[in-house]
């Protein structure tokens, strides 16, 4: 199924995930287990990230140092195979701007469509230290938007060559929305402005970057709903399970973490996974009281956490 049809078919709360490849050089098992454990929570879908090439620089036994370009975390769509053929969980792959060429999407489709795979989120991407060249007759997405663009004409089997007689492909994609504005953005209104150009180009659903005010995202949905934006909202939200993501996650997700939980994790760090686990649960709480029916929680490594917030909420 896709994911809109799971948002609109849902009688109970949905709660999805979004999960990260292995680094290169380890096992696909480690995302299997994450799996199993989430299995028996029945998620309508498991998102799956995309990581662009980067540059790194590594010394050999000979003491030259020689520079690499590559992925840090292959097997996106591997992994969307396994979970989509292996498990029956509906899965949604994600897909880049940078790093990545229209001519590389497009085959990129072909193939998770062959896999039954009909569920994409497109994401411009972060800016990396490598950026790849351009070959004579290849063209690049910009922007989210120009991605969704390319993904709707799919949808209406218009390909980058002029095919005869060829079929659509079947498509439900999504967008990212940040509730305390994209860091690129001069404020929330331009930003939402921007969202909107993905939703006009032919977005289906929005899930937003975590956050830790419900306040936040509800104001945020407001001024989307305001803008004339109609289509869903799901909320994502991230358990802070070390303290030492009080400092990383603003610096790598441009989030606000309340003092009321900074706080509580300073004055207690030993207990941090606990205390994360508790915010957590207020939020979803809270959200499921106001109305909002699905929540997409994000998982770095390891799903104990948030099984943890899941079997709390079904008590």
């Amino acid at each position: 199924m896709k994911v809109i049809e799971h948002i609109n078919q849902a009688s109970n709360p949905l709660f999805s995930f979004e999960i990260i490849p292995p680094k290169r050089g380890k096992s696909a098992q480690e995302i299997i287990d994450i799996v199993k454990d989430l299995e028996p929570f029945r998620p309508p879908f498991i998102d799956v990230t995309s990581h662009s090439a980067e540059a790194y620089y590594e010394e050999g036994n000979d003491g030259e140092v020689k520079r690499r370009v590559r992925k840090k975390r292959p097997g996106t769509i591997s992994i969307c195979g396994i979970i989509q053929n292996r498990f029956k969980i509906d899965t949604v792959a994600h897909l880049l701007c940078r790093g990545f060429t229209r001519e590389e999407t497009e085959d990129a489709i072909i193939e998770l469509n062959y896999l039954g795979i009909h569920n994409i989120l497109a994401v411009r991407g972060d800016e990396t230290n490598y950026k790849k060249p351009l070959r004579s007759g290849r063209s690049v997405n910009v922007y989210a938007s120009d991605l969704v663009s390319q993904l709707d004409d799919l949808r209406a089997g218009k390909y980058l060559d002029e095919i005869i007689n060829p079929d659509p492909v079947d498509l439900c994609i999504g967008v990212g929305g940040y509730p305390e504005k994209h860091f690129e953005a001069p404020n929330l209104k331009k930003d939402i402005e921007h969202l909107k150009q993905k939703v006009d180009a032919g977005a289906d659903y929005i899930v937003t970057q975590m956050f830790f005010e419900n306040e936040v995202f509800l104001n945020f949905e407001k001024e989307c709903r305001e803008a004339g934006i109609e289509v869903p909202i799901i909320p994502g939200l991230k358990i802070i399970s070390n303290s030492k993501q009080l400092t990383n996650i603003p610096k790598n997700f441009y989030v606000n973490i309340p003092s009321e939980l900074s706080d509580e994790i300073e004055a207690s760090p030993d207990h941090c996974k606990d205390i994360g686990i508790n915010w957590t649960i207020k939020q979803c709480e809270d959200l499921l009281n106001k109305g909002i029916k699905n929540i997409h929680f994000y998982i770095m490594s390891g799903a104990g956490p948030v099984t943890k917030v899941l079997k709390t909420l079904n008590n």
